[in-house]
């Protein structure tokens, strides 16, 4: 048990170091979280000031938490629904992977989620930073909190990259993937609360992103960390998270084994 362990945060570490190599990368990436988060200010505060001080339960505070805390979690949330999976698979060199003694699925996410923790020290904290300096935001009532949302934050991230595996592994079945790639990422981006937070959807879709495992990505953390949600109700979301994780997890195992069995690369 001690030695698996050790494995993947050996895997988890490679996927850190991996993304740290793309410093220039990262700064582009914070100049574009602070230039939209500027951008979705000068709209979503007009439109609760339009709505007379508050809207959906947010006034100018608490929105603009959720302005910098969604795009500063852009960078470590996969959204875009890249996965190098996807490549290995078309050309065959998830063949190596199994012959490996770890699993493809669980290293696959490991890695994945070693690069979205190092996203949030270059892209992530930063933006935040600059938000709360330029702007304002609100903040959870107490330290628990502040170590709920903590906890929720890695959820997000953790759910997010077991989500995007699922788009990885269609390759098993289908010859190209970048159709789903481009589906993933406007369907997560809008259900996850990227754009606007989801509660200010209509009721019935609403109900339809919470039915999915996006806002457990984005929205719930934010949700968390902005103090917007507290107490039980925090921990009813981190719970949704827990749920749509293990969901997500067991997707991903039953569609890795269908795929081993379909597998076939030159020579067998």
């Amino acid at each position: 048990m001690r030695a698996t362990v050790r494995v993947y945060w050996r895997i988890l570490v490679a996927g850190f170091r991996r993304q740290s190599t793309y410093r220039l990368a990262a700064l582009g990436g914070l100049v574009a979280n602070v230039t939209f988060g500027l951008l979705k200010v000068s709209i979503l505060f007009a439109t609760v000031e339009a709505a007379g001080g508050e809207l959906a339960g947010y006034d100018v505070a608490t929105m603009s938490t959720y302005i910098w805390l969604s795009q500063g979690l852009l960078g470590s949330v996969n959204l875009f629904g890249r996965s190098d999976l996807a490549e290995r698979i078309k050309d065959g060199q998830v063949a190596v992977d199994f012959l490996r003694p770890v699993d493809v699925h669980a290293a696959s996410v490991v890695n994945e989620v070693g690069q979205a923790l190092f996203a949030l020290i270059p892209r992530g904290l930063p933006s935040v930073l600059i938000g709360a300096l330029l702007v304002g935001m609100a903040g959870p009532p107490s330290l628990s909190a502040y170590l709920l949302g903590a906890v929720s934050l890695l959820l997000g991230i953790v759910v997010s990259a077991a989500t995007v595996y699922l788009v990885g592994v269609s390759g098993f079945w289908l010859v190209e993937t970048r159709g789903v790639q481009v589906l993933y990422m406007v369907v997560s981006g809008f259900l996850a609360g990227l754009y606007v937070p989801i509660y200010l959807f209509p009721a019935w879709l609403q109900a339809l992103a919470q039915a999915t495992p996006f806002p457990a990505m984005m929205m719930y953390p934010v949700d968390v960390l902005s103090g917007r949600v507290t107490g039980l109700d925090a921990v009813g979301l981190v719970a949704a998270q827990v749920a749509w994780l293990v969901a997500v997890a067991l997707v991903g195992q039953l569609l890795t084994r269908g795929g081993r069995r379909r597998l076939e690369v030159q020579g067998g």
